[in-house]
C-alpha cells in the first residue's frame, strides 16, 4: 500500500510550522509530506520595513527551508494556482511555467494573502508594494536613486517631486514603513550637501479616520504624534484619486508631486481560494473550529486564507485577524489534526487568546500593546523587538537578526544602493503575479484532460 500524500500549499509562518510538526511527529513510514512554495525560505514579514530601510539585510528574514538535513519534506518550487477538490488534485505552475497536477490525499491550504488594491487608475502601474523580499530590497534602492538624482538635478520641480514619498495605509505594514523609511532619508541626506533636508517630505495617508485603531486611540494617538515629530504629515479620511508617474492625487484634492507612492493599504486572501468554488467569508475559506473545510475530507485551511473562527473573543461571529501569532499557532494545530485524522483520532478545535500587538517605529521609538498594557518608547522599543526576535524560527537567523540591530545601533545606516532597482520600473503589478491563477473550469479541464502547457 502507498502511504498517504499530505500536501502543504504556502511557506508562510501557517504552511513552515505545519510541515515542521508533522515531520516532528509523523513517522516516516506514515505519510509523504509535500510542500508548494516558489521559494525555499521562510519570509518573515514583520520585519519586512527594516529591510526597506537597511536595518536588516535581506537574508537574516529569509529563513531556509533546507538549511537542515534531518528535513524529509519535498519541495515543489511554484506557486499553486488551482485545486480541484473533488478529483484531490492540485494544479502548480512550476518555476519554468510548467504545469503539474499533483494529488493528495490531504491538503492544508496555506497560501496567504496578497496585496489589496482597488480600481485606481495608474494604481498598479505607479505603485510599489511591500509584501515580498524583493519589494522591500527594490524600494530602499528605490528611494536612495531617488536622493541620488535629486542631487543631481538642476530643475527643482524634479527634486521636488523626487524628495517627497508617499505611503498609503495606516496599519502596521504602513505605519512601519514610513517611520523606518523615514528615518533612512533623514539620516541619508547629511551626505547630501547640494539638498536642502527641508525639501524632503513623508506623506502617510489612510482612508481609515484612525491610525492603527486596534492599538486603541492613546496608542495610535502617541504613534501620530510621533510621526508627527518626525515630520511625516499623515492625513487620515483620505486616499489616492488616481496616481500618475511623476504626481499622485488625494481623493482631498491635493496634488503631490512624487515619484515614490507605497501601496500597503491591506490585503486580501489569495486568488488560489476563488479556484476551489467553495464557502468565503469576505473573501477567506469558511472553516470549522477545527480548520477544516465543510463538505470536503481531508481538506484543511488556516492563516490569512481562512476565516477561522476566533473561539476566544465569545462572539458568534468573530475570526482570527490575519497575523503571524495566530498563523503559527493554527499551523501547529492543522499539524495535530492532520494526525488525528490519519489515526482515526478526534480532532481539537482552534483557540488562542491575542498576546498583543508591537509597533516598531525605529531608532527608540515604538508603541506596544503586550497582554493589554500599554507601553511607549524605550520598554515599547524592547517588547516589540524581543517578540520578533523570539519569533523567528531558527537559532542562525536569531543570530544574524540581533548582529544587524547591534551594527545598525552602533555604526549607523549606509545608504548603499545594491542594483535591485534594474533600468526597467518594477511596481506592484510585477511582483505577486495576481494574475497565474486558474478558474475553476480551467482547473477541472486540466484535471480531466491531463493539460500540461500554459494556454
Amino acid at each position: 500500500m502507498t502511504r498517504p500524500r499530505i500536501l502543504v500549499v504556502g511557506a508562510g509562518f501557517a504552511g513552515v510550522e505545519c510541515v515542521r510538526r508533522l515531520e516532528r511527529k509523523l513517522a516516516p513510514a506514515e505519510a509523504d509530506v509535500t510542500l508548494v512554495t516558489p521559494f525555499a525560505y521562510q519570509l518573515y514579514l514583520p520585519l519586512l520595513p527594516q529591510v526597506a530601510s537597511g536595518v536588516l539585510t535581506p537574508q537574516s528574514i529569509a529563513i531556509s527551508l533546507r538549511r537542515s538535513k534531518k528535513y524529509r519534506t519535498r519541495i515543489i518550487p511554484g506557486g499553486a494556482i488551482g485545486v480541484d477538490l473533488k478529483a484531490k488534485v492540485c494544479v502548480v505552475r512550476t518555476l519554468t511555467d510548467k504545469i503539474v497536477n499533483e494529488p493528495y490525499d490531504y491538503i492544508v491550504l496555506a497560501p496567504g494573502s496578497v496585496t489589496r488594491t482597488f480600481d485606481i487608475p495608474g494604481l498598479t502601474e505607479h505603485a510599489f508594494g511591500m509584501k515580498t523580499l524583493a519589494e522591500a530590497a527594490y524600494i530602499r534602492d528605490h528611494v536612495i536613486t531617488q536622493l541620488d538624482l535629486a542631487d543631481a538635478s538642476d530643475d527643482p520641480a524634479e527634486r521636488a517631486s523626487r524628495l517627497q514619498f508617499v505611503v498609503v495605509g495606516g496599519g502596521y505594514a504602513g505605519t512601519e514603513t514610513a517611520a523606518c523609511l523615514q528615518r533612512l532619508t533623514h539620516a541619508a541626506v547629511q551626505r547630501y550637501p547640494r539638498l536642502d533636508p527641508g525639501l524632503i517630505k513623508w506623506h502617510l495617508i489612510d482612508i481609515a479616520p484612525k491610525l492603527m485603531p486596534e492599538l486603541g486611540d492613546k496608542l495610535g494617538r502617541s504613534a501620530q504624534e510621533i510621526l508627527g515629530r518626525r515630520g511625516i504629515e499623515v492625513s487620515l479620511g483620505v486616499s489616492i484619486d488616481k496616481a500618475g508617474p511623476e504626481e499622485v492625487t488625494f481623493t482631498d484634492g491635493r496634488v503631490v508631486p512624487t515619484r515614490t507612492l507605497i501601496w500597503t493599504a491591506g490585503v486580501v486572501a489569495s486568488p488560489l481560494i476563488a479556484t476551489l468554488g467553495a464557502e468565503t467569508v469576505r473573501g477567506r475559506l469558511a472553516v470549522t473550529d477545527e480548520m477544516t473545510l465543510p463538505g470536503n475530507d481531508g481538506v484543511f485551511a488556516l492563516g490569512d486564507a481562512a476565516a477561522v473562527p476566533d473561539k476566544a473573543k465569545q462572539q458568534p461571529d468573530a475570526v482570527c485577524p490575519p497575523t503571524a501569532q495566530h498563523a503559527m499557532r493554527q499551523g501547529r494545530k492543522v499539524a495535530d489534526n492532520v494526525i488525528a485524522t490519519l489515526r482515526n483520532q478526534p480532532l481539537h478545535p482552534y483557540v488562542h487568546k491575542d498576546l498583543g500587538l508591537v509597533v516598531d517605529l525605529g531608532g527608540k521609538d515604538a508603541v506596544s500593546k503586550p497582554l493589554g498594557i500599554e507601553l511607549r518608547g524605550v520598554p515599547a522599543q524592547a517588547v516589540a523587538r524581543g517578540y520578533h526576535w523570539s519569533a523567528l524560527r531558527t537559532n542562525v537567523a536569531k543570530t544574524r537578526v540581533m548582529t544587524n540591530w547591534l551594527l545598525n545601533a552602533v555604526a549607523g545606516d549606509d545608504f548603499v544602493r545594491t542594483g535591485f532597482q534594474a533600468r526597467k520600473p518594477a511596481r506592484l503589478k510585477d511582483f505577486e503575479f495576481t494574475d497565474a491563477y486558474l478558474t475553476p473550469e480551467q482547473v477541472r479541464a486540466r484535471v480531466e484532460g491531463g493539460v500540461t502547457e500554459l494556454p
